[in-house]
């Protein structure tokens, strides 16, 4: 791929898609350009990276084939104001913010842009994010091909209609940190029982890459590979029924409600 990439904010989840993208030696450090706050965040992240880092907004959403807005939804709107008379007509737009609906951004940008929504994931970082993704009319099928290598590079990555957008920070986006809670409960648990910390944190760790493996590669029913562990009146029958007198199960589907109501509700603002 020889397009020029540029990020607005070079955060957390912004250097977790470059490392994915330089990792998979899609594209070089030369074609990526980012911008940051500080002095330190700029020098940390070009050291780290060898790609150029800034403070120019404007320079980079000049030069860039593939804009990706990386800063906080608050921020986005006065992103926008400055940068939105300095894109070319060709450039595509590519938001990875919660809330931030196809709509806004062109009353935003007050013009016709290409534009593409989508909700990526930290692990990226490690080549195996989940970015979810939806485009406006205007961005063509070998452009949104293109976009979708982008991501794939660092992960996987789906398509879906913009009227269930509000719902994947729920189910993809935040969800890697009810996973981390899970592999900490569970290695606390350990520790309790005279595991050492370290070894805690590795065999739930696995456990948990191991069991979603198995939903992924067998195409089983989680239900069904759950009721092949669960060996009659065993011990892991026994840990189910204690999540279940928990309330497990809803406790996850409340909390993932009260993400989607917060990712509408920044939506609507």
């Amino acid at each position: 791929m020889e397009k020029r990439i540029g990020f607005i904010g070079c955060g957390k989840m912004a250097q977790a898609m470059i490392t994915g993208m330089l990792n998979s030696n899609l594209v070089s450090p030369s074609q990526i350009a980012a911008t940051a706050n500080t002095e330190e965040t700029i020098e940390d992240v070009a050291s780290r990276y060898g790609i150029t880092v800034t403070e120019d907004n404007k320079w980079v959403a000049e030069t860039s084939d593939y804009l990706f807005i990386a800063v906080k939804p608050d921020v986005y709107k006065g992103v926008i104001q400055e940068i939105k008379s300095s894109i070319n007509e060709d450039v595509i737009i590519i938001t990875i913010a919660a809330g931030m609906p196809l709509d806004k951004m062109k009353k935003a940008f007050e013009q016709p842009v290409k534009v593409i929504r989508s909700m990526p994931n930290t692990p990226s970082l490690l080549g195996e994010g989940m970015s979810v993704l939806c485009p406006n009319d205007l961005v063509q099928e070998d452009e949104l091909a293109d976009v979708m290598e982008l991501f794939n590079s660092f992960g996987q990555s789906e398509l879906i209609k913009e009227s269930l957008m509000d719902a994947i920070p729920a189910i993809s986006g935040s969800s890697p940190a009810y996973v981390y809670m899970f592999i900490e409960a569970m290695s606390d648990a350990a520790v309790r029982q005279g595991i050492p910390r370290d070894k805690a944190y590795k065999l739930a760790s696995q456990a948990v890459y191991g069991a979603a493996k198995m939903v992924l590669e067998t195409g089983e029913h989680p239900g069904a590979l759950k009721d092949a562990v669960c060996t009659p009146g065993g011990p892991t029958i026994e840990a189910v029924a204690t999540l279940e007198e928990s309330n497990f199960r809803s406790s996850v589907m409340k909390a993932m409600q009260a993400c989607t109501d917060k990712s509408k509700q920044l939506s609507d603002n």
